[in-house]
């Protein structure tokens, strides 16, 4: 992020009626235009806690967050440019039941709409490409996803400061931190699922996450840095239990076993390798890559590829 620009996030929130697609729109009171819910990053979030706790706030409605559908970027009359990063999120039927929207002073109405109407509908050039990039994966057979998460451990104390195990090397202070800070994040994706490298500094990463999710963390040597260093790694088994589940997980390892990881992806969903693996698993600690699948047909391939830095 650059300090002159204002950051922003939303998402493309949608919906089946009746077997028909329906995208969720808001009207503005005080702009009295029609566009797609976002909001700007509040001091120390991540984007994608952003957009999840905007749509919220401005619709009443929790969501995860899906594929990303584009980045639209535009000038403000203080001359500032804003940027706005945006995700499909699909509103499950018990999160519009629980939604407590009333119209206020900010948001004066929500409509559901087909995509052929919202197109004609928004008020800004700069939503409808938003949803154009959201229609080419509806057309392409993309809409129900999951993500799979590859998660680099948080800093851990070095080798020069540790004199056990390289296994039971903890978590710096730094690195403590680190795993609170990701959580929000993770969270904002719908992970379900929480597997680890049995070495402590990445069970240590993942264990805020555990907590917040009250989930339990399958930890397995297949994954560790000790089995890289060994040859006796098995990214395969675990990326293949991931991908057949198909439910929203994160795996937390090592750098070195990182491209072993996306590799495996890649092969398990018939996806054509390339750079982008490289880019996606080049991952500084507590940085992670969201790889989303289609929920219906996982094979067809890797849909999108996004990665996350750790805060700073």
């Amino acid at each position: 992020m650059t300090e002159t620009a204002v950051y922003a996030a939303g998402g493309v929130v949608w919906r089946r009626v009746e077997g028909k697609l329906h995208v969720l729109l808001i009207h503005r009171t005080r702009y009295r235009d029609v566009t797609l819910p976002k909001g700007k990053v509040d001091p120390g979030e991540a984007l994608a806690e952003t957009a999840v706790r905007e749509i919220f706030e401005e619709t009443g409605i929790r969501v995860h967050l899906g594929l990303p559908v584009g980045v639209s970027r535009y000038r403000l009359p203080s001359k500032r440019t804003k940027i706005v990063h945006y995700w499909s999120a699909q509103a499950t039927e018990g999160a519009i039941r629980d939604s407590a929207f009333v119209p206020n002073k900010e948001i004066a109405a929500l409509e559901w709409v087909t995509p052929k109407r919202a197109l004609g509908y928004l008020s800004y050039p700069v939503d409808v490409e938003i949803l154009e990039n959201f229609l080419r994966f509806v057309d392409d057979g993309v809409l129900q996803t999951f993500p799979l998460i590859v998660l680099r451990h948080a800093k851990a104390l070095s080798r020069d400061d540790w004199d056990g195990p390289d296994a039971a090397r903890p978590l710096s202070p730094r690195g403590r931190k680190q795993a609170d800070a990701i959580v929000g994040p993770l969270r904002s994706f719908g992970v379900r699922r929480i597997v680890s490298s049995d070495a402590v500094r990445c069970v240590a990463t993942v264990q805020p996450l555990a907590t917040a999710l009250r989930r339990d963390i399958r930890t397995t040597p297949l994954i560790s840095q000790d089995a890289w260093e060994d040859g006796t790694t098995d990214a395969r088994k675990v990326i293949g239990k991931r991908v057949r589940a198909r439910k929203p997980a994160v795996i937390c390892s090592h750098g070195p076993v990182l491209p072993d990881l996306l590799n495996e992806l890649a092969l398990a969903t018939g996806t054509l390798r390339g750079s982008y693996l490289g880019s996606a698993s080049a991952l500084e600690v507590a940085a992670f890559s969201v790889v989303h699948l289609s929920l219906t047909n996982p094979g067809s391939g890797i849909a999108a590829i996004e990665t996350h830095l750790p805060k700073p």
